[in-house]
């Protein structure tokens, strides 16, 4: 199994590119501002031949490069139809006005090919197999992608904005929902394997057990109200 990583733009969002190995297919996750070049980077490194991206949720941080990657490769894109607006009026989903600089840099609109995504669905996309949960409360289409374990390899979630280490996204843009965001990380992290790796939409890898033990906001679910520290930062544009 081949991921890997990198950090990109102003907001320094994680973009993933995910094959079986290195010379193979691979799916390329939330391609976000200026990750153009980091995405072609990474594909001539590792060899690799894109099939696919898909979008964990529509904020610009984490889908500004999808139409040029997609076009570049002539590859598909996936994401939730609650996020999919976003697409096309990111000044709509942020609730202000991202900047004329910025918005010079941005390539705005959809794909050629663009598809939907559904809770429970499972993408057979490069030889992988990930499981799609709709997870809303940082936006309402926020999703996630868990891959099972494979060998000696542990499972793995791609959480987009929905659960950080040490941290949750916020809720405070339009779609967002502290309420539903809670009941998301209830359904979709807390019964997973301990063992489970989290990859986030910002910040390092963590795992479920790491963040059962130690998150503020999983703990508030699983114990119950009155557990969480309210002044735990939040993360995510």
């Amino acid at each position: 199994m081949l991921i890997a990583g990198f950090p990109a733009g102003a907001w320094g969002t994680n973009c993933y590119l995910v094959a079986p190995d290195a010379g193979e297919e691979c799916v390329i996750i939330d391609p976000g501002h200026e990750a153009a070049e980091g995405v072609a980077e990474t594909i001539a490194r590792h060899r690799l031949k894109p099939v696919a991206v898909i979008l964990t949720h529509g904020h610009i941080d984490h889908v500004a490069s999808v139409v040029p990657v997609c076009g570049a490769h002539e590859v598909p894109a996936w994401i939730h139809p609650e996020d999919r607006y976003m697409l096309s009026d990111p000044e709509k989903a942020l609730g202000r006005v991202i900047g004329q600089q910025l918005m010079g840099e941005l390539t705005i609109g959809e794909p050629d090919d663009l598809r939907e995504l559904t809770d429970g669905a499972e993408l057979e996309l490069a030889g992988l197999r990930l499981t799609v949960a709709h997870a809303p409360g940082h936006t309402r289409g926020s999703v996630t992608f868990a891959m099972p374990e494979q060998g000696d390899i542990p499972p793995v979630l791609f959480s987009g904005d929905l659960l950080f280490a040490g941290s949750v996204g916020r809720t405070d843009l339009p779609g967002g929902d502290h309420t539903e965001l809670l009941q998301s990380l209830g359904r979709v992290c807390l019964p997973l394997e301990d063992a489970t790796v989290v990859l986030s939409g910002h910040g390092p890898q963590t795992t479920i057990g790491r963040e059962r033990a130690t998150n503020p906001y999983l703990r508030e679910v699983a114990g119950g109200p009155g557990s969480v520290d309210l002044s735990a930062p939040r993360r995510g544009m």
